[in-house]
């Protein structure tokens, strides 16, 4: 099975909550708050990390919640391409949080594209956005500050 990858609310807009979600015959949405994303960013820059790998790293971490029960049934995973150019570093984040969970996924099965505004994860992500849909996930600042652990 192949799902697509579609975010609504961007990470780095702070006054807004961030939901990914995926679909095509099998669905899954997670959402992080405003509020969570405001408390994960402090802290992030209180750990001092690289202020241009902050939103990467939070989208891997949201990513991983998104895919670590599903990712194993599924033979193609594409995502919305949200930062240009870091596919592949995103892929070896996300590959490398999965492996410390003992899930073993081929790289290839991992791809980058556009995900247009008529595919379902992307209306999924948007119906979970406006509330019109409860999450499958709520993820906390905690959670994502420390993925995989």
């Amino acid at each position: 099975m192949q799902v697509e990858v579609d975010q609504s609310g961007k990470i780095g807009d702070t006054r807004v909550p961030t939901v990914l979600a995926f679909s095509n015959g099998k669905q899954h949405a997670v959402f992080i708050s405003a509020i969570e994303k405001r408390l994960c960013l402090a802290e992030m820059r209180y750990r001092q990390t690289a202020p241009a790998q902050i939103y990467q790293k939070m989208f891997v971490g949201i990513l991983y919640f998104l895919l670590r029960d599903h990712i194993a049934a599924l033979d193609r995973v594409s995502i919305d391409t949200e930062y240009p150019g870091q596919d592949a570093n995103i892929r070896r984040q996300l590959l490398n949080l999965l492996r410390r969970d003992r899930i073993e996924v081929d790289k290839e099965k991992i791809v980058f594209h556009q995900i247009g505004k008529s595919s379902s994860a992307h209306h999924l992500a948007i119906m979970v956005f406006r509330g019109k849909r409860m999450p499958d996930r709520m993820i906390t600042a905690q959670e994502l500050l420390d993925p995989g652990k």
